[in-house]
């Protein structure tokens, strides 16, 4: 039989246990009996500070915004937690950006469900199912902000919803989500999810009925990692990048950079039309991705899928953002995989770096599949504003769209600044659209290319 702890408001202050240091909290735990001290591990008001703590009154959305590190993963799993403990709340409903990210952080991650969860109340996952069930028969059900149709019918009276700033589909995933929110007295979401200024992000701040909680990765700093303190904070701090994945501010265009989240907003499409033409677009990481954080190595691998209309006035499409820091073998299968994904025609990688070696790494991948991959590689003669000026423009003059959101590859775009080190997704977007537009405007007017415009491309064909 577990025995009541006493509320921290009354004989336990968390405050001064946590300003007293890791060392008072644990001679308290040592002062108790053991079941007294296993519950005290679960009781999430006594561990939590004060902006995890679950805001009061009437709200609808309780928006948490804040920097990496900051708890708001564990805020969220304690918060779906007390809802099905309080045997008020029965149909729940989890959305992460993809399957595996609800998978990985929401239910079986350190801050997850799983893991917060006491032993006398530990819902039994079924990953067949998507479903979490608590032992009062409170259930949840996972869903992917990348699939919104999925929320199309079931209902809800509590949601929780990891990273929106970051589904695809954001506005479609959180209105259907919305209109399943239909049961009970007193429906409730919370937000979880590290600020980009995208419209669902602003709606959701100027609606009177959403709770915003802001957070810097400061705040947890005496449960973060030395090394993360030392790399992270230190490297980023102050800087436009720190201030939006440390500080968890919403920030507005680089004014310097070549491309708008405006435009990029007013252009985008929920659907692709058919396109002739597919790329795959890689800019490859070629450093050796075991080698120690304190040398210079590069950056993560770009790796951008985009297509082409036909006719006399193509436009382009992004279709994909699949890129990864991972050795070359992770980044060649990834590459391979997004060329199948998408029928591609063609595989482009940028070679001043890597030389042969990327050839070798989509060659040797292709092979163990037993598939010819069309590869073309290409080489930055020219500096990357100005490789970087015509393909803006193509976004200036509306013949560039993106189908669907893709977070990290537009926080690029609208943060680099001529001049500057650009990285590695906006090159690999750069060198898609420049080979689509480029080879488009070659095209003769006819229904087909002649054998040297098609040498190497073995999957076009006409009216694609």
């Amino acid at each position: 039989m577990r025995h009541a702890i006493p509320a921290p408001s009354t004989l336990l202050n968390a405050d001064f246990y946590r300003a007293q240091g890791p060392a008072a909290t644990q001679r308290l735990l040592s002062s108790l009996p053991q079941e007294e001290a296993l519950e005290l591990l679960f009781l999430w008001e006594f561990w939590a500070r004060d902006k995890q703590r679950f805001p009061l009154g009437d709200w609808y959305v309780w928006l948490i915004l804040s920097g990496r590190g900051f708890g708001k993963t564990r805020t969220g799993a304690e918060w779906l937690r007390h809802r099905a403990e309080s045997g008020k709340y029965r149909r729940f409903a989890l959305i992460g950006q993809t399957v595996a990210d609800v998978r990985d952080v929401m239910v079986e991650g350190e801050s997850g469900l799983l893991a917060i969860s006491p032993p006398w109340f530990m819902p039994n996952y079924e990953p067949s199912k998507r479903r979490i069930t608590w032992p009062n028969g409170a259930t949840a059900t996972t869903f992917s902000g990348d699939e919104p149709d999925q929320l199309r019918g079931p209902q809800f009276d509590s949601a929780w919803a990891d990273e929106p700033a970051k589904w695809q589909y954001p506005d479609e995933a959180w209105s259907n989500l919305e209109m399943g929110l239909r049961l009970g007295d007193n429906p409730q979401v919370v937000a979880t999810t590290t600020p980009r200024p995208i419209k669902l992000i602003r709606d959701l701040i100027a609606d009177p009925q959403t709770v915003v909680t802001r957070g810097h990765t400061h705040e947890n700093r005496e449960n973060l990692s030395e090394r993360f303190v030392d790399r992270v904070i230190r490297r980023y701090e102050g800087t436009r990048l720190g201030r939006q994945e440390l500080a968890g501010e919403i920030l507005d265009d680089n004014p310097g950079a070549l491309w708008k989240r405006e435009r990029i907003e007013a252009l985008r499409v929920r659907v692709a039309p058919e396109l002739r033409r597919i790329v795959v677009a890689i800019d490859p990481q070629v450093a050796d991705p075991t080698q120690k954080e304190s040398e210079e190595r590069s950056a993560e691998t770009g790796i951008v899928v985009a297509g082409i209309t036909g006719g006399s006035d193509p436009h382009g499409y992004v279709l994909a953002d699949r890129s990864v820091y991972d050795s070359p073998a992770g980044w060649g299968a990834a590459a391979v995989g997004a060329y199948l994904e998408f029928l591609a025609d063609r595989i482009v990688a940028e070679v001043n770096n890597g030389g042969a070696m990327v050839e070798f790494v989509i060659r040797t991948v292709a092979k163990d599949r037993r598939l010819h991959v069309p590869y073309k590689q290409v080489h930055a003669s020219r500096g990357k504003q100005i490789r970087a000026e015509p393909v803006s423009s193509l976004y200036e003059q509306g013949k560039v769209h993106h189908v669907g959101v893709y977070p990290e590859l537009e926080d690029q775009l609208c943060n680099w600044e001529p001049g500057a080190k650009s990285p590695d997704r906006l090159d690999a977007l750069v060198w898609a659209l420049t080979e689509l537009f480029e080879l488009e405007d070659k095209k003769p007017a006819a229904a087909g290319w002649g054998a040297a415009e098609m040498a190497g491309t073995a999957s076009w064909r006409p009216g694609r």
